[in-house]
């Protein structure tokens, strides 16, 4: 990514994948969400690595051309909103933890919920290191009535600088019957699994007036590129009586200070199918050969039982 510049990225043509979604919610879950991909170029064993989340926790899946996925395998319960990173040719996974299905079910109806951001670490995407906190709650806005939650984890390395971004507080989303993020914000620390320190205020916050951002902040995914930082936010928004969320291309000269460029996906039809029709959301961006592929997840409706995620791709050819 860091060979490419932002006009590469803007002007990129892309367009969603002819056999989306090309993961279905599995398991006896509503949800296949928050993807995090590993290119061939980026893992010791040349095949692209994909983490996704359940209700019942952190999957991972094998591909031999990141379209087609093997069986997914849990590495992690109690979690959601994975990050994999590979770093010195050690795999670090983040995700967000949080208390167990009882804990969270009675969340749903006035119990207090709790989020904190973990890590687990790995040689060969195999085994994997026991579960170490990485991130809890430090500061008032990661935390209202209903409870403390931190979420969306994203690793940034900056030199001799990791930053972690990450979602926190929570916005009650009427249609949905569920919360989705308030705020983004990050925390900086000079080794990748500890040390973390937050951030005192917000870089990003719901805006009444943002007619993509206007219910709350959904979570944002940040790269390097030659002249300027990036970021995919999925904001969170209401249109017509009904919420929605749409990724945003935001762009930055500090990785702090974003200016929103334009809409990169918004919720449609795909293929006669409603798979996407109300809702895109987290996605994670890689560079491979000379295409860019978006990893999403998307929601039909936002009705509490009828509504499913499942995960897609969005792509473009690089000129």
């Amino acid at each position: 990514m860091r060979e490419l510049t932002f006009d590469d990225v803007y002007q990129a043509d892309f367009s969603l994948y002819a056999d989306n979604p090309i993961i279905r919610n599995f398991g006896g879950s509503f949800t296949a969400a928050d993807p995090s991909a590993l290119t061939p170029a980026q893992s010791h064993d040349g095949k692209w690595h994909l983490f996704c989340h359940t209700f019942f926790g952190v999957y991972h899946m094998v591909s031999q051309d990141g379209l087609h996925f093997a069986r997914p395998e849990k590495v992690v319960p109690r979690a959601m909103r994975p990050n994999i990173n590979r770093l010195g040719g050690r795999y670090f996974l983040f995700y967000e933890r949080t208390k167990s299905l009882l804990g969270n079910a009675l969340s749903l109806v006035g119990g207090k919920w709790r989020s904190e951001i973990f890590v687990t670490e790995s040689d060969d995407l195999k085994s994997w290191t026991r579960p170490q906190r990485v991130l809890g709650k430090t500061r008032a806005f990661e935390a209202d009535e209903r409870g403390q939650a931190l979420s969306n984890p994203f690793l940034l390395p900056m030199g001799e600088t990791f930053r972690l971004y990450y979602s926190c507080g929570q916005t009650y989303i009427p249609d949905c019957g569920f919360c989705e993020p308030t705020y983004i914000s990050y925390a900086e620390s000079p080794h990748p699994a500890n040390g973390y320190v937050a951030r005192k205020t917000p870089i990003l916050r719901p805006d009444k007036n943002d007619p993509h951002l206007n219910l709350c902040s959904g979570c944002i995914k940040v790269y390097t590129l030659r002249d300027c930082y990036i970021g995919l936010q999925n904001g969170i928004f209401a249109e017509n009586g009904k919420s929605h969320s749409a990724i945003l291309l935001l762009r930055s000269e500090d990785g702090i200070h974003f200016d929103y460029q334009k809409v990169l996906l918004t919720p449609q039809m795909c293929g006669g199918s409603d798979w996407m029709a109300q809702y895109v959301y987290a996605c994670h961006l890689v560079r491979y050969e000379n295409r860019l592929r978006l990893y999403f997840n998307a929601r039909n409706t936002a009705h509490p039982l009828g509504g499913r995620e499942c995960i897609g791709v969005y792509e473009a050819h690089l000129s």
